[in-house]
């Protein structure tokens, strides 16, 4: 999954209008290329998440786009999704049974390198760290360049930065990372692919 260039995951708003947003996800992964779309809805309603999960896999697999859904396990096979990520890093392997070694499991560990050995050991595809921006939301803790420049040269396992995006942070971190979670950095701009455009325009 390793590239020189660091390839582009894009990461759903916590809510949204399922019709427009799918138009506007669909635009984006007609003009740029997309290794994957993580649905990462913030509601608990069982039948949003399915409708909206319905419009984003077809959209998605018709791309040949891989899907992943946050935290909801269970969901994975009902929806016909290619996998889940998850924070709580002590459902991995039971993540990894369940879904089978097909299925991408991910994890997000924050700023902590102990939590991203754990998460590799258990099986996740990828591991994510975050946030690498400033960001006034969670605790002010920021995933460094160290964390990304060590994980790159030890570990094999694929890893993704994420968490309020500059185009600076992606100048930087390119050569340290293989994937670049991108969400709100694009989805609050009018234009999310002249956002997109405009965020990673260092990768060339």
């Amino acid at each position: 999954m390793a590239e020189d260039r660091p390839q582009l995951y894009l990461i759903t708003p916590p809510a949204f209008e399922t019709d427009v947003f799918g138009d506007r996800l669909a635009a984006i992964l007609d003009a740029a290329d997309i290794a994957c779309v993580r649905l990462a809805l913030a509601t608990r309603d069982e039948d949003e998440i399915a409708r909206a999960a319905d419009t984003l896999r077809e959209i998605t697999h018709a791309r040949d786009v891989a899907l992943v859904i946050e935290r909801h396990l269970l969901m994975v096979e009902r929806l016909g999704l290619d996998g889940v990520h998850l924070s709580d890093i002590r459902v991995l392997r039971k993540a990894r049974k369940d879904l089978g070694e097909d299925a991408i499991v991910g994890a997000f560990c924050g700023t902590t390198r102990h939590d991203g050995i754990n998460a590799a050991e258990a099986g996740a595809d990828y591991v994510a760290f975050g946030p690498v921006g400033q960001t006034p939301l969670g605790d002010g803790s920021r995933a460094d360049d160290e964390l990304f420049s060590w994980w790159s040269e030890m570990i094999e396992v694929p890893v993704v930065a994420e968490g309020a995006l500059t185009q600076a942070d992606v100048a930087r971190l390119a050569p340290m990372t293989d994937f670049f979670g991108i969400g709100d950095e694009i989805w609050s701009q009018d234009d999310a692919l002249a956002a997109l455009r405009a965020l990673t325009a260092p990768l060339g």
